[in-house]
């Protein structure tokens, strides 16, 4: 559980670094319901399949490569590897990662929860590969730049070719999948696009009727450390020399002030790093030095939500935080290390896609909000009253 993002509270550190909302068990694994029970997660007998609209590169892999002038759709042979030194841009990249595994091809076809096809009329659901949080990231992302007109520009490019879009106005987008994730993405006229089925990692700067459980799904972030693969010293919870590490901003906006709180509280301990910092190539190896030889990591609130009702406790008595971790116990930590090393690999975002990986877990749960998605369009063509007296 150990992220330089901020949904959990403290965390067991794991081999590789995750983000996770509150409960994930009861949401991205609803079958994760006991830790004491190893349940199936096979997956359904028949794939998802899924309609990706051809757009031009610029709504998409061409602003990885922003000297290119191909406007052709992207394909299977000349998709792109994710920029190696991309800092924070990769943790909302998930938009990325869904594109590519539509497009690939290769092995492992009859292991995945999605195919692609050609003919939309086929189509469980459509996908829509427009990178909007990296077009938020690239195009001017300090708001007051001129170059978040481009930005602007093809969000109203892109909702001229959706609405042009049998398919979009057969369902009004219900049955659209689009990846927004970064908290400013799609901003200008996020609206818009309200009924589509929106991939996002939290609810927190939209009201209820824009974004919800109801028709969205939630991501993890994608990690911008590397996977930690090789753990396998004989005594993890002894190598991991540091009790509690923490390595970023200190200093955020909202919930995030309490990130000021914990530098205070936990300075003086000799097995305490808590540590200001930005996200630089150098520092996020740092940071990945840092998790691996740690027994917990902190993941305070940031600028997006989570309750900093928890931190206010803490802060309030200096020391307890501190204390209960010296308190817990090593072979409730060990059982805890291994749970997280069965199931981190559902939280790996990679090309080419591989069996309940991130990205096939989200085309899972794609897949059950469509029942919801069809009686929604079922509902909104029913015959209303008022149009029928208007007929008599």
């Amino acid at each position: 559980m150990c992220s330089k993002k901020r949904q959990w509270h403290i965390g067991i550190s794991d081999t590789s670094p995750l983000t996770w909302t509150v409960d994930f068990r009861s949401y991205f694994f609803p079958l994760l319901q006991s830790p004491t029970v190893t349940p199936s997660l096979c997956a359904p007998t028949s794939p998802l399949r899924v309609y990706m609209y051809d757009l031009p590169r610029r709504f998409n892999v061409g602003m990885l490569n922003r000297r290119s002038q191909v406007e052709t759709p992207v394909t299977a042979p000349a998709w792109p590897r994710w920029p190696k030194n991309s800092g924070l841009k990769r943790q909302h990249s998930v938009e990325f990662w869904m594109m590519g595994s539509l497009l690939y091809e290769g092995d492992g076809v009859e292991e995945r929860e999605v195919v692609r096809v050609s003919d939309p009329e086929l189509a469980d659901a459509f996908f829509v590969p427009f990178f909007s949080s990296l077009s938020f990231n690239t195009h001017g992302h300090n708001m007051t730049d001129p170059d978040t007109e481009i930005d602007r520009q093809l969000q109203i490019d892109l909702l001229k070719l959706l609405r042009q879009s049998e398919y979009w106005q057969r369902s009004g987008g219900r049955d659209h999948v689009i990846p927004m994730t970064h908290p400013n993405a799609f901003r200008f006229l996020r609206e818009q696009v309200n009924a589509s089925i929106q991939i996002v990692v939290d609810f927190g700067r939209y009201p209820r009727i824009m974004s919800n459980l109801s028709k969205d799904v939630v991501a993890p972030y994608v990690h911008v450390v590397d996977s930690f693969k090789i753990d396998d010293t004989p005594d993890p919870f002894e190598s991991r020399t540091t009790l509690l590490f923490f390595r970023g901003r200190t200093y955020r906006k909202d919930e995030g002030i309490v990130r000021v709180k914990l530098a205070k509280i936990l300075s003086g301990y000799d097995d305490v790093h808590y540590e200001r910092s930005v996200a630089t190539d150098e520092n996020i190896k740092l940071s990945s030095k840092g998790m691996r030889s740690s027994k917990f990591c902190l993941n305070p609130a940031g600028d997006t939500p989570s309750s900093c009702r928890l931190f206010d406790a803490i802060a309030l008595e200096p020391g307890y935080m501190v204390n209960q971790l010296r308190k817990f116990p090593k072979e409730r930590w060990i059982e805890m290390w291994k749970r997280l090393k069965e199931i981190s690999h559902h939280y790996e975002f990679q090309y080419p896609p591989k069996k309940e990986d991130a990205v096939n877990m989200l085309w899972r749960q794609v897949k059950h909000k469509l029942p919801g998605v069809k009686l929604a369009v079922h509902r909104s063509r029913r015959l209303k009253v008022p149009d029928w007296w208007r007929r008599r």
